[in-house]
């Protein structure tokens, strides 16, 4: 059954408390979920949604729910503190959300303050059919960081830290993410580091462990290994 005025209040009431939590812990950014099948993916993609109210049919209306709750968590949101978005640009079934869809959503969130766009794919059908290889969603990043106009982050197979670099040097996105590289290895930002590198922070009781070959990749370490 679709939600009612009372239950789209609830929910986007609960994003609300969410944010305030949030802000109270002193976060310093959040991002909204509306990917993967998730319930705002849900009212945007055209598979999901078969309402016959002002949330369903036409895009605009499809749009609506999200962009309300976008705009609750933003006004409950510290206004110095940045509140980005999570998309999937395809839903990579004929006849579903796409990457048009994406790009005026993206242009509707930046009109109201949204600081970048976390650009994924995919998560409403089972009849999804993702053509896998690495990096296979940049491209969607690159789309909307072109026509929108907004920073992006991208994710999707990015695995080694040369691949990450390339992304950003060529401009393809503001940011990467990483999600599965980093369950796997925990210590991937320090390991790129030492890779391409560059340096990062880390607390004082790791500095002992820097590896002799990169004796300058903790900043502030007041020794490397011995």
């Amino acid at each position: 059954m679709a939600l009612d005025a009372a239950g789209l209040r609830g929910v986007r009431d609960a994003f609300v408390n969410a944010a305030r939590r949030a802000a109270r812990l002193g976060l310093d950014g959040i991002e909204i979920h509306a990917a993967h099948g998730y319930l705002l993916h849900q009212f945007l993609s055209p598979l999901a949604n078969r309402r016959d109210d002002a949330y369903g049919g036409s895009l605009e209306n499809r749009m609506r729910f999200p962009l309300e709750v976008f705009d609750a968590v933003r006004d409950a949101f510290p206004a110095e503190r940045p509140v980005w978005a999570r998309i999937s640009a395809t839903d990579w079934v004929p006849e579903g959300w796409d990457i048009e869809g994406t790009v005026a959503l993206s242009m509707a969130l930046k009109a109201r303050g949204c600081a970048a766009i976390h650009v994924s794919s995919g998560g409403v059908s089972p009849r999804q059919v993702i053509k896998l290889g690495p990096g296979y969603q940049v491209p969607y990043a690159q789309r909307v960081k072109a026509d929108v106009g907004l920073p992006t982050i991208a994710v999707g197979l990015i695995t080694e830290p040369e691949q990450a670099e390339a992304i950003i040097v060529n401009g393809e996105a503001d940011a990467v993410s990483l999600a599965r590289a980093m369950l796997y290895d925990p210590r991937w930002p320090w390991h790129a580091a030492a890779k391409l590198g560059a340096r990062v922070e880390a607390p004082k009781q790791y500095w002992r462990s820097q590896p002799r070959e990169f004796k300058d990749l903790f900043e502030n370490a007041a020794f490397g290994a011995r």
